[in-house]
């Protein structure tokens, strides 16, 4: 390629990536700002929360009127990454955005990255069709929008690069959306604070040396991430799958997981595992008197929450699983207490995800360099641990958690989770993306 053309590429990117960036951010920037409306109404009025089945019920009628097209959540755009046949519609931002802050309202224990790369997707792709751009080209800014959603929601520009990049794939990273990508999170990022919005700022935790002993328990820490990391995925794919077979209608559904809630925020009597759960990860960091089983009912609350079909996301509540996880496991081990909340934060995910750069470079942007290089070496031990699932089943597997030659043909999560005996290159071909609600 000439040094010409060369330019020209890259001048395409910068001006695509800064219109995807730009409205991604300004989308991020609106919708942080109602769901922390919604969260301050809800903690000052904690009644709303008994309101929740009746929550349920209207959100619930809402998308099965209107949001058929677009109950995929994060696994249609996945599956449109890889497929590329219809454009995601347009109302796919403004109807997530709607449902996860009337989630949090009402005490729903759901994040907010869902929202964010589903957002991000869908304007992005109204972008890429406004511009007559290729399939290719599209596939790419897609990529972006997963990027600039991501990485402007937690204000992490470089986790959300690599995790636009890392996320549709098990095996294989996208570097021909590398560009647009970085540009679209960067820009994003950079408008989403420009218009008034401030990140949690997390401690700071001193840096520890790698001896062979610290090592031996960092690896006992990540066997323990990785078993939390598949009772979370095993238990959202469990309750989901019964749950729609018990009770087919939506409305009904989501009110039942509801009521389901405000029973278990009744016998539990705190209010600690509605929501986001930010107080929560804040005192993981700091408190040897956080109950140790805070992660396993953070756990459930959210799997209940997602499996009845709220909206929202996992990072934020796996956050919290994560560091109120390494905070039990920093008082078993003898390890600093910031330091493992912070890698449990980063490492739960990353493994749940499959994204375990994106979350280990997340963790040096909210962190700091310090935990490194404890926090690579236990994401990556649990998400090899994990083995073939995660929280997004649209995932394509190019090759082997354990290694091995590249697979013959993408193979979608779904498929391997469906038939664990099968050989992967030998899966049936993938359902319609529309016909699988995923990730919200």
């Amino acid at each position: 390629m000439s040094l010409n053309k060369r330019a020209r590429s890259f001048g395409q990117w910068l001006a695509l990536g800064s219109v995807v960036g730009a409205v991604c951010g300004v989308a991020s920037a609106v919708f942080l700002y109602l769901l922390d409306q919604a969260t301050h109404v809800r903690t000052s009025h904690e009644a709303i929360v008994y309101t929740l089945p009746l929550a349920g019920l209207g959100i619930g009628a809402l998308y099965a009127r209107w949001g058929t097209p677009i109950r995929g959540g994060n696994n249609l755009v996945i599956d449109t990454v890889h497929e590329g046949d219809k454009q995601l519609p347009v109302r796919m931002a403004p109807m997530v955005l709607l449902g996860t802050v009337l989630t949090h309202l009402f005490g729903g224990s759901a994040g907010r990255e869902g929202t964010a790369v589903q957002m991000g997707a869908s304007l992005a792709d109204a972008v890429a069709h406004r511009f007559r751009v290729s399939p290719a080209t599209r596939r790419e800014l897609l990529a972006a929008g997963i990027a600039g959603g991501f990485g402007s929601v937690f204000g992490t520009p470089i986790a959300g690069t690599v995790f636009g990049l890392e996320v549709v794939c098990v095996g294989r990273m996208s570097y021909e959306a590398l560009v647009p990508a970085l540009v679209s999170a960067v820009v994003g990022d950079l408008v989403t604070r420009s218009l008034g919005i401030h990140h949690t700022v997390y401690p700071t935790p001193a840096a520890l040396p790698l001896t062979p002993g610290v090592l031996g328990k960092w690896l006992l820490f990540g066997v323990a991430v990785a078993g939390v990391a598949v009772a979370f995925v095993e238990l959202v794919h469990f309750l989901k799958k019964r749950l729609e077979k018990s009770v087919p209608s939506l409305p009904l559904r989501m009110a039942l997981g509801g009521a389901l809630l405000v029973v278990l925020w009744k016998v539990v009597g705190t209010s600690d595992y509605l929501g986001l759960g930010v107080p929560t990860i804040e005192r993981s960091f700091v408190d040897p008197t956080l109950p140790p089983e805070a992660f396993a009912l953070k756990l459930l609350f959210t799997a209940v929450t997602l499996s009845a079909g709220f909206l929202g996301g996992e990072v934020t509540p796996l956050f919290f699983v994560g560091a109120a996880l390494g905070n039990v496991l920093a008082r078993l081990l003898g390890l600093p207490l910031d330091l493992a909340a912070g890698v449990g934060l980063a490492a739960l995910f990353g493994a749940a995800a499959n994204t375990p750069l994106a979350l280990s470079l997340m963790a040096v942007e909210l962190l700091g360099a310090g935990v490194l290089p404890h926090v690579v070496i236990v994401t990556v031990t649990a998400y090899l641990l994990t083995g073939q699932r995660g929280i997004y089943p649209a995932q394509r597997i190019a090759q082997h958690k354990h290694g091995g030659p590249l697979l013959s043909r993408l193979v979608p999560l779904r498929d391997v989770e469906s038939q664990p005996g099968a050989t992967p290159g030998e899966q049936p071909p993938a359902k319609p993306p529309a016909t699988h609600e995923g990730s919200r």
